[in-house]
């Protein structure tokens, strides 16, 4: 069986690319800049680092000033360290950032829709969609363009996310990277401490990204590449790229959580494929930012 090849990138080349992309965006709307929500995760800091390295080069020759502007909006079940790690990005980047709690908003969600509240699930959908209108409406008020911070792998492999929440955005920077060029990309910025902290939408108390899918990013990059390349559901479900990598996330899992999600690849395989095609790809017929489109090679 052949190799699944994934894809390379040079990172400087990238960003440059990314940061044009966003520019152009930006004057398009005729804005003063960006507003990003940073959670302190890999994805919302490398597009943060990513758009101030942009408007930094921009500044230097342009009167008219671009911003980038970080809001984070935590809610009671976040960690503490999550707004701490913002924080520590935004002062690191040189932004202006504020701190705003939705918890007061979410409560008062109960009187109108008091049946969100009987699964966590629909609550963090909430959370989610609070979140989108809080920074899409300091985006209007501002003039400045919203910044979304989803991968590849996340928004156009999987579809793991908030239709008309974290999806509702201007654009998407780093849409046409996998989760594992995100985190290459956070290397090169200067960010690689936090290139490998645990993925979490922060919708749930305890809640993190393996936790909910049962498989890594990695797993589904792999699968989702393989599936272009023209490789058929059961082909992967064998493949001697997939099954490894496959067997030992469902045993990882099962370490962590005391219980199995999958029993075999084959399961790990249908679930991803299931996602993309009726989760992922319908979502994106419904909203489907613009992507800065990136100059990868397959190897």
């Amino acid at each position: 069986m052949t190799k699944i090849k994934l894809p390379q990138m040079n990172p400087e080349q990238v960003a440059r690319e990314i940061g044009d992309f966003v520019i152009d965006a930006v004057k398009s709307h005729n804005g003063s800049g960006c507003v990003i929500g940073l959670s302190g995760g890999v994805d919302s800091t490398t597009t943060a680092a990513l758009i101030k390295k942009a408007f930094d080069g921009h500044n230097e020759s342009h009167t008219r000033k671009l911003e980038l502007v970080a809001y984070m909006l935590p809610s009671k079940v976040n960690g503490a360290n999550d707004t701490e790690d913002g924080i520590k990005v935004a002062e690191r980047l040189g932004i202006r950032y504020e701190v705003q709690s939705i918890e007061a908003i979410v409560k008062a969600y109960r009187t109108t829709n008091p049946e969100a509240f009987d699964r966590s699930y629909d609550k963090g959908n909430i959370m989610s969609r609070i979140r989108a209108n809080v920074l899409s409406t300091k985006a209007a008020t501002e003039g400045k363009t919203l910044a979304g911070t989803g991968n590849k792998d996340e928004d156009f492999g999987i579809g793991y996310y908030t239709l008309f929440g974290d999806g509702a955005v201007h654009m998407s920077p780093i849409g046409g990277l996998s989760k594992r060029l995100v985190r290459q990309m956070a290397e090169y910025l200067g960010f690689g401490d936090l290139a490998n902290r645990e993925p979490s939408a922060g919708l749930e108390l305890g809640q993190t990204d393996f936790k909910d899918l049962g498989y890594s990013y990695d797993v589904v990059e792999l699968v989702t590449e393989g599936l272009q390349q023209g490789y058929s559901v059961a082909d992967l479900a064998t493949h001697p790229q997939v099954v490894p990598l496959v067997v030992k996330e469902i045993r990882q899992y099962e370490s962590n959580f005391g219980h199995k999600k999958f029993d075999a690849a084959s399961e790990v395989v249908r679930d991803i494929y299931m996602r993309h095609e009726r989760i992922a790809k319908p979502k994106a017929q419904i909203i489907h930012p613009p992507i800065a489109p990136v100059t990868l090679r397959y190897e």
